[in-house]
């Protein structure tokens, strides 16, 4: 249907994201080929809802902008769920990625996030609001990102473990 230019203009509805997406790193990498180098860039790109959702994704690409799009999709893709009790985790744990160990502690409230780099982003866009984590061995961004992801993914709720044994929430807190 044409416009004749009458009424007022239509208006494009763009879609507000939910999802809170932070780049942990962006590095030039060089490829050696016959012809010369061939310069690329790597994205290393956390996404996350702020509400116990949370992803963390590498993209490649000759472009910056193209390399962030990817790792951007590349997060939505790798998405995990995570137990939020309050507004801190259920308990300590201990995890590893390559070289790279990080130990998420639970925190009173007030606290805040008491960690660096890539694991503070990862914890922030997951929406924990108050965490002390401390990362050993490796400070590669990728590695402690995967590592704060592994433990993330491995925190149990007294419900979950009360499930999995097969008794009360009430039972297991004795």
């Amino acid at each position: 249907m044409k416009r004749d230019g009458k009424g007022p203009p239509r208006r494009r509805e763009e879609a507000v994201s939910e999802w809170i997406e932070k780049v942990v790193q962006i590095r030039r990498v060089t490829k050696v080929v016959k012809g010369g180098k061939k310069l690329s860039f790597r994205a290393i790109v956390v996404v996350g809802d702020g509400k116990g959702q949370v992803g963390v994704g590498v993209g490649k690409s000759s472009e910056v902008i193209g390399a962030i799009q990817k790792g951007v999709v590349d997060a939505k893709k790798q998405l995990i769920t995570v137990p939020i009790v309050g507004t801190t985790i259920p308990h300590p744990i201990t995890a590893s990625a390559g070289a790279g160990n990080v130990m998420p502690k639970p925190a009173s409230k007030g606290t805040g996030v008491i960690a660096g780099g890539a694991v503070r982003t990862v914890l922030e866009a997951a929406g924990i609001k108050d965490i002390c984590a401390k990362s050993l061995g490796s400070d590669a961004p990728l590695n402690n990102a995967r590592a704060t992801m592994k433990a993330l993914t491995m925190l149990r709720t007294v419900a979950d473990v009360a499930r999995m044994r097969g008794l009360e929430p009430g039972q297991i807190l004795r």
